[in-house]
């Protein structure tokens, strides 16, 4: 049975009060109590003592969490870790905590509270609340902006080696990974084709919290400085751009992959790693993203059809979609 269909009117107190988990799980994350309990269980008093908190508060948080198995509340009155909560620890292999912190810092949930504004004027309201464009804005203020490139890596680490391994590398020499943040993506790629040569294209302030030494990579991919809105590495067999367009309209997004058009040779190609929105009712993350993406930046989710026509508009031809274990799936194009 479809659970939606169970109680529809729960079905819609339940959803209303969804930012009020959102907030829990940030102030959790915050607090850092995941990494409390890395020891066992603890009482909320204990826990409370220790971060400087009203142990009152502190036990009404963590009692939301243990309902919907983000932590858990013995018969003592101790929390511990549940499988859900092991991903809030700050040194947890896979953890989460950075994404967390960057989903629901101030950038997102402001303009959410205005969403209906949105929707009525079809323009987001980020510049009248922050005094800038959001990417302007992440640059004006440094903890901002690291937080928001901490957390984009923090989620691309879940998916990037999936998506790597879901595409053919073999027959290239060369890629560009188009401002590709901190390296995450590129490094998997490489992993996935070692005879691959890399360079991981982006800002300054971006490129200094690199991770390409770190994975041992130092001598495969180089480190780029530049604008993608000006102009791209050229000579590369493909340019990787993933999560990239979907910030941008379509006039930007055509001026982007003009620019990789462009700077590659004729048997290049281009991969866009996106969300592709399927049609119908179907559950799919990117509606959810295209919805965030609406109220802070002018970029949007889009359908197959529209990624063709994108590509059409900067002299490309869409060859295939090609789907992933992830949420994103890889759409290549080709010279038209």
């Amino acid at each position: 049975m479809n659970p939606l269909t169970v109680n529809p009117s729960q079905r819609i107190v339940d959803l209303s009060f969804g930012f009020i988990h959102s907030a829990a799980l940030c102030a959790a994350a915050e607090l850092g109590v995941a990494d409390l309990l890395e020891q066992g269980p603890r009482s909320a008093a204990s826990l409370a003592e220790e971060l400087g908190a009203d142990p009152q508060s502190l036990y009404r948080l963590l009692r939301l969490l243990a309902s919907v198995e983000v932590f858990s509340e013995d018969d003592s009155g101790r929390f511990s870790l549940t499988p859900a909560a092991h991903y809030l620890r700050t040194n947890a292999p896979d953890s989460l905590r950075s994404a967390v912190l960057m989903l629901t810092q101030r950038t997102f949930w402001a303009p959410a509270g205005e969403l209906s504004e949105t929707v009525r004027k079809g323009k987001d309201p980020f510049d009248r609340i922050f005094g800038a464009p959001f990417f302007d804005y992440l640059q004006r203020d440094a903890k901002e902006g690291a937080r928001f490139h901490r957390g984009m890596s923090c989620l691309s680490d879940l998916e990037n080696g999936p998506i790597a391994r879901s595409y053919d590398f073999s027959a290239m020499k060369r890629v560009v990974d188009v401002g590709g943040g901190h390296g995450g993506f590129i490094v998997e790629v490489l992993k996935a084709a070692p005879q691959v040569r890399g360079v991981l294209y982006d800002h300054r302030h971006v490129l200094a919290e690199a991770r390409i030494a770190q994975a041992g990579l130092t001598e495969r991919c180089e480190l780029a400085e530049g604008d993608f809105f000006e102009s791209v590495p050229a000579g590369a067999d493909a340019y990787l751009l993933k999560r990239i367009l979907h910030d941008w309209n379509d006039e930007v997004c055509v001026r982007i992959l003009r620019n990789c058009r462009k700077a590659m040779p004729e048997h290049g190609r281009i991969l866009v790693v996106d969300a592709v929105v399927p049609p119908g009712n179907t559950p799919h993350d990117g509606k959810v993203v295209d919805v965030m993406l609406m109220m802070s930046l002018p970029g949007r989710e889009r359908t197959e059809e529209e990624f063709r026509t994108l590509f059409a508009q900067a002299g490309l031809r869409l060859t295939r979609v090609i789907h992933t274990p992830a949420a994103l799936s890889i759409t290549e194009a080709v010279a038209a």
